[in-house]
């Protein structure tokens, strides 16, 4: 493998600045997770389910706020729209700590719906900042340093509330987000090719209403974010039942890991290759491999079928970015992703409680089974989806060309009769007395100055 394709694009100085940034602003996402139930179960004394709510409730609002804060980026520029986000983001985890139960869960609920859209604005950004022909690259780089944040997130997290206090960890998560905002806001990297547009004339992008959602192509390629989302998810609950189960519970950290450190290779693998591979066909692999890890024995088999796994979670979230992007207008890319954050919020939610039902009613090996199953069937929508666009093309191109003909033929009598008029009215003109010129029939000379707005020495 080579390492070309990825030098070449940190050697442009704003690529490099924007994966920097990207990489340390998720870090406090990918521990918000684990701090939050840490605080609710240790500092407040409520059940893992009271936690449960807890994050459930910033799960909805961040499905909910995706979308319009994307499309507020998009019509208001970056800077604009993330004012209100630092705002409210920073009153909201100021308060956090200091806030009994009930008040929590509204209060990560807003957090959620104005958490800063880091994970859409760099990719966003990236669309912008690299060529078409090295897109792939910088978007599997993208996947591969959202996998080094989950890594890191959660055992930084795990670190600060144990060691210190759950108090501090969540006011080093709030600092932390809203420092990730006003740097965004500080660097301002261009969501546009044509930023002063979108920052300068929000009317500008009026005339463009057409949802994103009214295409079914953009529905197959969300199924496919909320398939991998889901099939992560149950994935990761399954390797913790399926290592406790054999009382390897020491082994679950460093097994998770590996699993992560497939996906790693295999994002940066397919970022450096000269081939592209549709989302659907990457979803589908990686649910299909899922079902190995079942039939592990051992901690050993247990990481080796996960690592394989592994291998294509980072190209099937990079493809499934790829493909959305190329599927919409620079006007509409804050949304679309948006939507797609939306779709792997909810893939990740239902997966949890799906999943979680399979391991208790059956065992371990068919939260593995159910995870790649239910990723099989929402593929399976998906690849429907992508099917009845192309049919509906197919219907609606054939009868297109008869048509066209038919009004061709009538275009071509219309114009023929037009010049006979036209003849005989300059004729009757040469013929006539000079006085008559001034009675020449209306639909002659109309038919003239048809004539001469249709000739080609009038174009």
């Amino acid at each position: 493998m080579s390492l070309t394709p990825y030098s070449r694009l940190l050697a442009r100085p704003a690529v490099l600045r924007l994966v920097l940034v990207g990489l340390v602003a998720r870090i406090p996402h990918a521990a918000t997770g684990v701090v939050v139930t840490l605080h609710v179960t240790s500092t407040l004394g409520y059940s893992y389910g009271a936690a449960g709510v807890v994050t459930a409730s910033m799960t909805i609002g961040m499905a909910i706020g995706a979308p319009w804060r994307g499309r507020r980026v998009d019509r208001i520029g970056l800077r604009r729209a993330l004012v209100p986000t630092v705002l409210v983001e920073s009153a909201v985890w100021i308060a956090a700590p200091h806030l009994a139960y009930q008040a929590l869960v509204v209060a990560a609920f807003v957090a959620g719906a104005f958490l800063v859209p880091v994970f859409s604005v760099v990719r966003q950004s990236l669309a912008v900042l690299v060529p078409p022909a090295e897109q792939k690259t910088a978007y599997a780089l993208d996947s591969v340093c959202a996998e080094l944040t989950f890594m890191l997130g959660p055992v930084l997290g795990v670190l600060l509330a144990t060691q210190v206090s759950t108090t501090a960890a969540l006011l080093t998560i709030g600092a932390s987000t809203v420092g990730a905002g006003v740097v965004l806001i500080w660097t301002n990297p261009p969501t546009r090719s044509e930023q002063e547009v979108t920052a300068d004339d929000p009317g500008a992008l009026d005339h463009d209403d057409r949802s994103p959602l009214r295409s079914p192509r953009i529905w197959a390629i969300l199924a496919a974010g909320t398939a991998a989302s889901l099939v992560l998810t149950g994935t990761d609950l399954s390797i913790v039942a399926q290592l406790q189960d054999q009382g390897a519970s020491e082994a679950i950290g460093w097994v998770v890991a590996v699993w992560a450190f497939g996906s790693v290779i295999g994002g940066l693998v397919y970022g450096a290759s000269h081939r592209s591979l549709p989302p659907l066909a990457l979803v589908l692999a990686m649910s299909l491999l899922t079902i190995p890890a079942a039939f592990a024995g051992s901690v050993w088999t247990v990481a080796v079928a996960v690592v394989i796994a592994g291998l294509f979670c980072a190209p099937a979230l990079s493809s499934i970015t790829a493909a959305l992007v190329a599927s919409v207008s620079e006007r509409r890319r804050g949304e679309v992703l948006g939507w797609s954050g939306t779709a792997s919020t909810m893939g990740g939610a239902l997966g949890a409680p799906l999943i979680g039902v399979a391991i208790d009613r059956a065992s371990p090996q068919a939260g593995f089974l159910a995870s790649a199953l239910i990723g099989v069937v929402l593929t399976a929508v998906g690849l429907l989806l992508l099917g009845a666009v192309r049919g509906r093309q197919a219907r609606a191109a054939d009868p297109l060309v008869p048509a066209a003909a038919e009004t061709a033929a009538a275009e071509t009598v219309a114009a023929e009769t037009v010049a006979a008029e036209t003849v005989a009215a300059q004729t009757a003109v040469e013929d006539a007395p000079a006085k008559a010129v001034d009675h020449l029939p209306a639909r002659a000379s109309g038919a003239l100055t048809q004539v001469g707005e249709q000739s080609p020495t009038c174009r």
